[in-house]
């Protein structure tokens, strides 16, 4: 592994290829969940399914935008997708010079936020995809994938996406976290 050591004033700061590495792989990751979300919410926000009822003039339709936990879930997506867009920019410049504790601390905070926000959205998601899946005899809620097929399977498939993307930003606050603790 090579180290170079850089003059800084008084001081020296080492800056070595582990360093780019990591940061190498935060951009990496930090792609891998605009992908996860933007799927998501991309998958979410398209969902509907129509079926006939009697006739077919008269139709049932299950919609994303019927309930407001899946309009939340493709909000939240959607603003965690476009910081995570926005994050690029200084995910490339710590590859590009390796000291940038200041950065990294900002990564984390706001890292933290959209893991929060990402984390919520998807949870409450996921409570109305089980009882969409489950129903609830007690509170008359009928489980509806039965009849909606597709639809359940799409928002199924979006959670996983989100679910994925929560992975991702646990591993980008640990990585940020273990870089700036090796460097005091």
């Amino acid at each position: 592994m090579a180290v170079s050591t850089i003059e800084l004033g008084s001081g020296s700061a080492r800056v070595s290829g582990a360093n780019r590495g990591v940061a190498a792989l935060d951009f990496i990751l930090r792609l891998v969940a605009v992908v996860a979300t933007l799927a998501s919410a991309i998958a979410m926000g398209t969902t509907n399914e129509s079926l006939p009822f009697f006739t077919q003039f008269i139709r049932f339709r299950a919609k994303y935008s019927d309930l407001p936990t899946f309009t939340f879930f493709v909000a939240a997506n959607s603003i965690v997708c476009g910081y995570l867009i926005l994050s690029l920019a200084l995910s490339i410049s710590h590859i590009m010079r390796g000291a940038a504790e200041k950065s990294r601390v900002v990564l984390i905070f706001f890292d933290a936020a959209m893991l929060a926000l990402l984390t919520s959205a998807a949870s409450a998601a996921a409570a109305i995809v089980y009882l969409a899946h489950k129903g609830n005899t007690r509170a008359n809620w009928f489980a509806i994938c039965q009849q909606f097929n597709s639809f359940c399977e799409r928002i199924s498939g979006s959670l996983i996406g989100s679910f994925a993307g929560i992975v991702v930003f646990i591993l980008l606050i640990l990585m940020s976290a273990v870089t700036l603790s090796r460097r005091t």
